[in-house]
C-alpha cells in the first residue's frame, strides 16, 4: 500500500480565521463559546458561532466571488490559501458534513441538497473530477480523511482536498434541544459537573498526498478503523465496543500498540453517557495513562466539522511538542480513570490517536506519526 501524508490544514472558526490565529487562541485558553441572545425560536443559550461581519470582512479582503449562502462563504475562506497550484486531473474533493446549506429548507428545496454545496466548491475551484461526499453523522470528519487516505493508497488519486463544515442553525438546536443534551453553561467534557454539549460552528480543510512535499508537514497517516456498534439511535454502547474496534482496526493497521501513542484528541461532548462510552473504550485499549484532551470547550460540537477541525489541531499540537488543556475539566466524572489534561504542557509528541463517535453507533479513529 502506498503511503498518505498530511501536509497542510486550515480552519475557519469563532476562534479565528486560520490555523495560527485558532492556536493562538487555544495556548491563551480562548473560548468561542458565548451566550447567544436569539437564533429563531431559541434564546439565551450557550454556543460558538462566528461573527457574519467579521466573515464578510476576511472573504471581501481575500476573494471575490459570488457566494450563495453563508455556509458557501465558510467554505471558500478555508479552502483558499491551500489551493495554490496543487489541483490537478488526479486531485479528489471530499465534503464532510451533516446537515451542510439546511438553511435553505426554509426557501429553496434544492439548495439544501449536499450535492449542491459540494459543485458549488468543485466549480468556484476548478477541480476537475466529481466530489465525493461523506455524511456519517458526528464521525464525518475523521470518516473523509479515512476515506481520502484509501483512495489514495489504491492509487484512484494523487493528492486530496478534505473539506468539513457545519453551521449554527435553529434547525440542529432544534434538535439537540429536544435530546435535552444542551448545556446551560460552557461544557466540561470528562468532569463531574458536566450538563451537555454546547453547538459550535466552523469549517476545516486538510490537503493530503501519496508523496511528500518540500515544504509539507508530510504526517503520515499510520492506520484508521470506523466501526458501527449499531448500539441505539443516539445512545452509544455502554461498553464502548464500536470506539474499541475502530482503535483496534487503526493499530493493527498501524502495527503499534497503545503504549506507542503520546496524545489522544478525543471526541469529548460533555454528556454523561458519550464521555463515560470513552472512557470505557480507551480503558479496555490501555489507553488510559495517555494525556488526553476534548476541545469541545473551546470550539462548541461542530458537529461534521468536529473530526476534521481536531485533527488539524492535533497535528498542530504534534508540530508545536505543546498539548492544550482539556477546558473546563477539573473532577473526574466518569467510571474508568482517563489521563485527562488539566494545563498546557510541553512534550515530545510523535504519534498521535485522534477519535469520533456519533449518533447511530458511528465511530472511527485515525492516527498519525510526525516521523513517517
Amino acid at each position: 500500500m502506498r503511503n498518505v501524508f498530511i501536509q497542510e490544514s486550515n480552519l475557519v472558526s469563532p476562534l479565528g480565521f486560520n490555523l495560527d490565529e485558532n492556536w493562538n487562541s487555544l495556548l491563551a485558553n480562548q473560548t468561542g463559546i458565548s451566550k447567544i441572545n436569539s437564533l429563531g425560536n431559541f434564546k439565551d443559550f450557550y454556543a460558538a458561532r462566528i461573527d457574519d461581519v467579521q466573515l464578510d470582512l476576511m472573504l471581501n479582503k481575500d476573494f471575490v466571488g459570488l457566494e450563495t449562502s453563508r455556509i458557501e462563504k465558510l467554505l471558500t475562506l478555508v479552502l483558499l490559501p491551500l489551493i495554490k497550484d496543487r489541483i490537478n486531473e488526479q486531485t479528489i474533493l471530499i465534503l464532510s458534513t451533516t446537515k451542510g446549506n439546511v438553511n435553505a429548507l426554509q426557501n429553496n428545496l434544492n439548495e439544501a441538497f449536499l450535492s449542491i454545496l459540494a459543485n458549488q466548491i468543485k466549480n468556484k475551484f476548478k477541480f476537475f473530477t466529481q466530489p465525493i461526499i461523506v455524511s456519517n453523522a458526528c464521525t464525518s470528519g475523521i470518516l473523509a480523511v479515512n476515506v481520502a487516505k484509501r483512495l489514495l493508497q489504491m492509487n484512484k488519486a494523487e493528492n486530496a482536498f478534505v473539506i468539513a463544515v457545519d453551521e449554527l442553525t435553529e434547525f440542529v438546536v432544534s434538535g439537540f434541544n429536544a435530546f435535552q443534551a444542551m448545556s446551560n453553561e460552557i461544557c466540561k467534557p470528562y468532569d463531574l459537573h458536566r450538563k451537555g454539549v454546547n453547538l459550535g460552528e466552523a469549517a476545516a480543510v486538510m490537503y493530503l498526498t501519496n508523496f511528500t512535499e518540500e515544504n509539507g508537514l508530510n504526517y503520515k497517516i499510520l492506520g484508521e478503523g470506523n466501526i458501527n456498534d449499531a448500539n441505539h439511535i443516539s445512545g452509544p454502547s455502554r461498553t464502548g465496543e464500536g470506539l474499541f474496534l475502530s482503535i483496534n482496526s487503526a493499530f493493527k493497521e498501524a502495527k503499534i500498540s497503545a503504549k506507542e501513542i503520546d496524545y489522544i484528541s478525543a471526541h469529548g461532548t460533555a454528556t454523561i453517557y458519550n464521555d463515560e462510552m470513552e472512557a470505557i473504550a480507551f480503558n479496555r485499549l490501555g489507553l488510559e495513562d495517555v494525556e488526553t484532551n476534548s476541545l469541545k470547550a473551546f470550539y462548541g460540537h461542530t458537529l461534521g466539522a468536529s473530526g476534521l477541525l481536531e485533527l488539524a489541531l492535533a497535528c498542530k499540537q504534534m508540530q508545536e511538542n505543546t498539548l492544550i488543556k482539556s477546558l473546563g475539566f477539573e473532577e473526574n466524572g466518569v467510571s474508568e480513570s482517563l489521563n485527562i489534561l488539566t494545563q498546557n504542557q510541553v512534550k515530545e509528541v510523535n504519534i498521535i490517536l485522534k477519535t469520533a463517535s456519533g449518533f447511530g453507533g458511528t465511530n472511527a479513529a485515525i492516527i498519525v506519526s510526525k516521523n513517517g
